[in-house]
C-alpha cells in the first residue's frame, strides 16, 4: 500500500519587492512524483533551496500543491475534509525541537499531541510512557525540556509524534542542529521506532551517513527529482552528486579514489567496514 504519492505535484510561492508588490511567481516544486510504499524507509536528499523541505510541508498538509497532487494514506490533501486525517496519519519533526516543545514538563509536552486529538486521559498517560520508553527517555519524563541537552530535546519532540500513532513519521533535518553523538541518538532512535512500531519513516537530510540504510533515495535540485535508486545506485555516482552540490559518505568517497587509481574496487560502497574487507581481499 502507498503511504505518500504525489502526481506531477507543484508548488508555487508569490516573490515580493521591498514594498511587498508582487512582482511575479517562483516554483519551489515542478512536477514532482514520488512514491513511498507503507513501512519504508525513505530519504530525500538535496542543497539548501532544492525544495526538500518544501515537499516535506506537502506531506503533513502545512502547504497543499499548486497543482497536482499529494496523496497521504489514500488521502488527497488538498481537500480540506481530509485535512484531520492527513495530520493524523502524518507526524512531523522539524529541524528545532524548541519550535516543537511547548511543554514544561516533559511527559505534559508528549501527552499534548493525544490530548488534542481526544485520546482518552488513561490512554494517553499509557501512550507518554512508551513513546518515552520507545526513545529512551523515560527516566526524564519529569524534567524540563529547558535542561535536556539538543539531542535529548529532539528525541522528546519525536516521542510526542509517536505518542499521536502516526503511520508515517517525517523528519525535517531533525539532525541539522546536534553534534555528531547528538545525530547518531536521534538515528538510532528512529530505526529502533521503525522496527518496532512498523511506521513509515521519511528523512529529509543533507548528512549522506544517515541514508546509508534507507530503502530508497530522491535527490532534488531546483524543485525537480533529479536521481532516484537505493543507496548503493546513488552513492555510485559520486560524480553526479556533487554536480548537484552533494557530497558522499567518507567511505564512499574514499572508494572511488582508489577506484581512480586503478584498485578494484566495486560501485557504490557504503560503510567503513564494506571498504576494509574489499581492501583486505585485494591481491
Amino acid at each position: 500500500m502507498d503511504m505518500v504519492q504525489t502526481e506531477k505535484l507543484v508548488f508555487e510561492y508569490e516573490k515580493r519587492d521591498e514594498e511587498g508588490n508582487v512582482i511575479g511567481m517562483s516554483r519551489a516544486i515542478d512536477e514532482v512524483d514520488i512514491d513511498v510504499k507503507e513501512g519504508q524507509f525513505i530519504a530525500i536528499l538535496g542543497h539548501n533551496g532544492s525544495g526538500k523541505s518544501t515537499l516535506a510541508k506537502h506531506i503533513n498538509a502545512i502547504l497543499v500543491p499548486t497543482e497536482g497532487t499529494m496523496w497521504v494514506n489514500g488521502r488527497n490533501t488538498s481537500d480540506p475534509e481530509e485535512l484531520w486525517n492527513v495530520r493524523q496519519s502524518a507526524g512531523m519533526v522539524f529541524q528545532n525541537p524548541d519550535n516543537q516543545i511547548i511543554g514544561t514538563v516533559v511527559e505534559e509536552d508528549v501527552g499534548f499531541g493525544p490530548e488534542n486529538l481526544g485520546v482518552p486521559t488513561d490512554e494517553i498517560w499509557q501512550r507518554v510512557e512508551d513513546s518515552l520508553r520507545s526513545v529512551g527517555m523515560i527516566e526524564y519524563r519529569h524534567h524540563s525540556p529547558n535542561k535536556l541537552s539538543g539531542g535529548q530535546k529532539q528525541r522528546v519532540a519525536i516521542a510526542g509524534v509517536v505518542a499521536m500513532e502516526p503511520k508515517c513519521i517525517v523528519l525535517d533535518e531533525p539532525t541539522a542542529m546536534l553534534d555528531p553523538l547528538g545525530r547518531k541518538e536521534v538515528l538510532k532512535t528512529v530505526q529502533k521506532l521503525r522496527e518496532q512500531k512498523k511506521v513509515t519513516v521519511i528523512l529529509i537530510t543533507h548528512y549522506m551517513e544517515e541514508v546509508v540504510d534507507a530503502d530508497k533515495i530522491y535527490v532534488m535540485d531546483h524543485g525537480h527529482v533529479v536521481m532516484e535508486g537505493t543507496p548503493r545506485e546513488i552513492f555510485s555516482r559520486v560524480d553526479e552528486l556533487k554536480s548537484y552540490r552533494l557530497d558522499v559518505p567518507q567511505a564512499t568517497l574514499l572508494a572511488d579514489e582508489l577506484k581512480k587509481r586503478g584498485l578494484k574496487i566495486p560501485d557504490g560502497i557504503l560503510k567503513r567496514e564494506e571498504l576494509v574487507e574489499v581492501l583486505c581481499q585485494l591481491n
